[in-house]
């Protein structure tokens, strides 16, 4: 993939996101059963990020902020401490029925009971994103980034978002800025908003370099055909989704990469994750392995953050794809719903299934 890692970037990876708050209640019980809750900054972009700004890579998150909010303050302190620099524009609230930070309430689930997520986002102040609070040229000309990586939930998050990621991509092609897009279909952003939607996913797709999605995420987004949600273990549908990501490289020819991750649930504790990774005319597959889950969300966006950080080392591909999948596990096992890796060997030893105590 051809990534100039000798060019002098000011950030290896920029992300543009819609900051939120993630409340969890403790000891992994359902959230109308609890009354201790457990806060986070969260947003499924600087997710991603966090492996590589845990890592030592530079890292920006493109956002906006509600001024003065006392949510955005703990957001922009949260983000300092993952080794994040952030740029945004500060909203005014418009008073108490005005803006607002997104909340996601978060039942992890335990064992039998399976987690149960509802997401909060009237008055979501990242709803406002707009290109014109940006200076592209600066952050893409003068800045420089070796990857952008977009995601479906901010593309579909309002019709101002889904013109700011199509903007975002033109500037990320103009400069020389690798793209990197995962699908990440919601199907109550998108009721209504279809054929909208297809178009502005169907332009950034072709010119991303990356395409990542999950089980489901290529038919549901792009219309691409694949295999049928349920029924026979995800390892026996392995072929189904190469063929899927066969038609996927066929209709977007600019990609040098696509990625599809494979999760089986046993019990919300319990899953076997794997993944595929088409990689110019060479595939490299995981076949699904079992994990011991703490808290699921996040794990896909672990997966990405790692592959992403594999290619921006410059490792050759069959670890691209090796460090997303045990950095994905490692996101499983975190309460917050991204991973904060210590080092490279700690995922690596996942990977490895070495989990003895390191002394």
């Amino acid at each position: 993939m051809g990534i100039d890692l000798r060019k002098d970037y000011a950030y290896s990876l920029i992300v543009p996101t819609s900051m939120g708050v993630r409340l969890t209640p403790v000891g992994g019980q359902p959230m109308h059963s609890s009354d201790t809750l457990f806060m986070q900054a969260t947003s499924a972009e600087s997710n991603v990020a966090s492996i590589s700004s845990y890592l030592g890579l530079p890292v920006k998150v493109l956002t906006t902020f509600v001024k003065g909010s006392p949510i955005a303050r703990f957001i922009k302190d949260n983000l300092a401490s993952r080794h994040m620099d952030c740029e945004g524009r500060e909203v005014e609230q418009g008073g108490p029925w005005g803006y607002r930070h997104q909340f996601n309430l978060a039942d992890s689930g335990c064992g039998s009971r399976g987690p149960r997520v509802h997401n909060d986002r009237a008055g979501e102040v990242g709803r406002t994103l707009n290109v014109n609070d940006f200076d592209l040229e600066r952050i893409f000309g003068r800045e420089g980034a070796q990857i952008v990586h977009l995601s479906g939930l901010i593309a579909a998050l309002s019709p101002e978002t889904g013109t700011f990621c199509l903007e975002i991509a033109r500037a990320a092609k103009k400069h020389g800025t690798r793209i990197s897009f995962d699908l990440n279909h919601r199907a109550s952003f998108w009721k209504g908003r279809e054929q909208e939607l297809r178009e502005i996913f169907h332009e950034i797709a072709g010119v991303a370099d990356i395409l990542i999605g999950n089980e489901e995420d290529f038919q549901l987004c792009l219309g691409v055909e694949g295999p049928e949600a349920g029924g026979k273990e995800i390892a026996a549908k392995i072929d189904g989704f190469k063929a899927m990501i066969g038609r996927a490289r066929q209709a977007y020819p600019n990609a040098d990469v696509f990625a599809n991750t494979l999760r089986e649930v046993v019990s919300a504790n319990c899953h076997r994750w794997g993944a595929l990774m088409a990689e110019g005319d060479d595939w490299h597959v995981v076949e699904p392995r079992e994990i011991t889950v703490l808290d699921r969300i996040g794990g896909g966006d672990g997966f990405v953050g790692g592959m992403l950080y594999a290619i921006l080392k410059g490792w050759e591909p069959e670890k691209w794809v090796q460090f997303g999948w045990a950095s994905g596990a490692l996101a499983t096992t975190f309460l917050t719903d991204y991973a904060q890796p210590a080092d490279e060997e700690q995922i690596w030893s996942i990977w490895e299934g070495n989990a003895r105590v390191r002394r």
